[in-house]
């Protein structure tokens, strides 16, 4: 019998990841059928509380957080830790402001179709994640989805970018002066 040492570190990573990536899609396809329309409730409350879990290792491993570069960098950076290797994706850095995650391959997908999920079904858990996520680390800065391969597109892009306070006050839409 071989020994759990004698297999090599990113085969263990990759299997687990595999394991890990699948879940969400196994307790989709089994707990929509009693829970219906209750289920993404609950399943949302899930992913925001998975969300604190990778600020608390965004904080552990010091990774930086005070501009948009270094917000959707630390953020992918996590991306790939909880979730895989076949996580493949860079940031772009658009303006001193922002940055913009693309995301070209993500295992949620590629397992959730196998498991008899539907995309739609997958973007809610990752939009959870990553817009909680994003406040959580720094805010100042908001993240929102531009693209995204559950609802068909080629990729996902996610925008980092700085706040904009409105120059209109919330009583009477007035102009601030």
């Amino acid at each position: 019998m071989p020994d759990l040492k004698s297999i090599p570190d990113d085969i263990k990573w990759r299997l687990a990841a595999d394991c890990a990536a699948r879940l969400p899609a196994l307790y989709d396809v089994a707990f929509r059928k009693v829970l219906g329309e209750k289920y993404d409730e609950i399943e949302r409350e899930i992913w925001i509380e998975l969300s604190f879990r990778a600020v608390a290792i965004i904080k552990d491993l010091g990774l930086p957080v005070k501009n948009a570069h270094d917000l959707a960098e630390s953020m992918r950076t996590v991306m790939i830790i909880l979730f895989g290797p076949d996580y493949k994706s860079e940031t772009i850095d658009v303006s001193e402001e922002g940055s913009v995650i693309l995301i070209r391959r993500c295992p949620f997908i590629d397992t959730g179709y196998e498991c008899g999920a539907k995309g739609e079904q997958t973007f809610p858990r990752c939009m959870a994640l990553t817009l909680t996520m994003a406040n959580a680390l720094n805010k100042e800065y908001f993240a929102r989805y531009v693209r995204s391969m559950c609802t068909g597109d080629r990729q996902c892009e996610i925008k980092v970018s700085l706040e904009k306070k409105s120059d209109t006050m919330e009583s009477g839409n007035k102009k601030k002066r």
